[in-house]
């Protein structure tokens, strides 16, 4: 019983002064509001308004992008529902061509409303997706709690205030000059205290996870720092970072990167240390007179597993996400090596590969962690609930 609340006083004095200065973090980088950080706006104030499609017919085009003997133009009539000509119809010329929209009759859409010495001048933006997104979103969550009930929920409640952290801290900090690094770091540690805590409840096996994981994304951190300046990534221009450099030049675009690719870890991280500590605790009850050695043996047997499978993971997405561009490249017939070197696909590779390191490294942390816990901890209690001081059996 000693040695057990030695362990357990040794896991919450790691615990405590991280998590100590999580909280300072978010009240020294907390943004002030400060309207000078936010990004400024161009060109004529633009409204964005929902209307639907009545009516599309093809005409013959009048001069531009797609003007010519063979060209076809589109008019779509769009009837407002929203806005201050709400009920009335606008008409929009589209070109028929790669990368223009096809509107069809019902089709729900969003128009932007430019006012100017001219007058009001509707085009055509976007899609409204918010129905279908919100049935999927519904779908998704209905999935996650009929499968891992209370877990599941609490899971859910989680990533909610996951995303209000990104939204009310992470943006705002970094818009108003806020090192994007820090912002990032301290937002991924109040992240994980939240998603772990809530989703598998204040234990000896989670705080494991957790240990394991902050160490990881501080490997993570260091290894992005060195290998965006070494490999000269962060400067790669895209409409993004052009577009940005020019409305909020107060925003670093290496601190960017870096930030991105610590709260990108985040997710595949989480699912590796927790894996790792539940595998440790289930070998334990298993079998109860395990050494620390055995069951680190037992465990890595299945984290080599899971790094395998993790790490493709990894690239396949990166792969998938990137398919369009890596088909850019095979059109231009562009060597290899001169693909996998230039600046956006080199970006990618950094991002990739350092999380993959701070992934394969979070193995052996939270495993070896994991076990040296476990020994002490009663393998007949309940996770989320105090280990008995005797085995009743």
């Amino acid at each position: 019983m000693t040695r057990r609340l030695g362990v357990h006083g040794t896991l919450l004095a790691a615990v405590l002064p991280l998590l100590v200065a999580t909280l300072v973090g978010l009240v020294v980088l907390w943004p002030d509001g400060d309207v000078a950080g936010r990004p400024a706006s161009f060109g004529p104030p633009v409204r964005l308004v929902d209307g639907t499609v009545e009516v599309d017919r093809a005409v013959p085009c009048q001069g531009g992008p797609g003007s010519g003997a063979a060209s076809n133009c589109r008019v779509a009539t769009v009837r407002l529902t929203e806005g201050p000509e709400k009920g009335e119809t606008v008409e929009l010329e589209l070109y028929e061509g790669p990368g223009q929209p096809r509107l069809h009759v019902g089709d729900p859409v969003v128009l932007g409303r430019a006012v100017d010495r001219a007058g009001v001048d509707y085009y055509f933006s976007d899609f409204q997706r918010s129905s279908p997104l919100l049935w999927l979103g519904l779908v998704f969550a209905v999935a996650v709690i009929a499968v891992g009930r209370l877990r599941g929920l609490a899971a859910l409640v989680g990533l909610g205030l996951s995303f209000v952290l990104l939204i009310a801290f992470v943006l705002p900090a970094i818009l108003e000059g806020r090192n994007a690094l820090l912002v990032a770091i301290v937002a991924s540690s109040a992240i994980m205290f939240l998603l772990m805590y809530l989703a598998h409840g204040v234990n000896a096996k989670t705080t494991s996870a957790l240990l394991g994981t902050l160490v990881s994304l501080a490997l993570t951190g260091f290894l992005a720092a060195v290998f965006v300046d070494v490999a000269m990534v962060a400067s790669v221009g895209t409409e993004e970072t052009a577009f940005l450099q020019i409305s909020a030049s107060q925003v670093s675009l290496e601190g960017i990167l870096l930030g991105g690719i610590i709260i990108g870890s985040l997710g595949v991280l989480n699912d590796v240390t927790v894996t790792q500590a539940s595998a440790v605790w289930a070998l334990r009850e298993a079998d109860p007179t395990a050494g620390a050695v055995d069951l680190y043996r037992r465990a890595m047997a299945i984290g080599r597993d899971h790094i395998a499978s993790t790490v493709d993971t990894l690239v396949l997405a990166y792969a998938g996400a990137s398919l369009p561009l890596l088909l850019l490249f095979t059109l231009a017939s562009r060597p290899i090596g001169d693909v996998v070197t230039g600046g956006l696909v080199a970006q990618e590779i950094v991002r990739t590969l350092v999380g993959g390191i701070g992934l394969v490294a979070s193995v052996p942390l939270t495993t070896g962690l994991a076990a040296a816990v476990a020994v002490h901890s009663d393998p007949g209690a309940k996770p989320g609930r105090p280990s008995a001081p005797h085995h009743h059996h």
